[in-house]
């Protein structure tokens, strides 16, 4: 799946009242990395361990679903 249609799927939970926080890994490192910001997807990240740069357009992600807390 491309990162636009990545986006796309996590929309429609997003829709549905529920929370999607974008995963992806790191490129230089390898660590496994979630995003704490629910319901944005972002393009490039820094790597909390090694502090580098990952092009997650390139690269590609996923997401976890949550239940939205009320």
């Amino acid at each position: 799946m491309t990162f636009d249609e990545t986006c796309d799927a996590a929309k429609l939970s997003i829709a549905s009242g529920f929370d999607v926080y974008q995963q992806f890994t790191c490129t230089h490192c390898g660590a496994r990395l979630e995003i704490s910001e629910p319901n944005k997807f972002f393009e490039k990240c820094v790597c909390d361990r090694c502090k580098n740069i990952t092009d997650i357009r390139e690269s590609g992600c996923c997401y976890v679903v949550q239940r939205a807390l009320t």
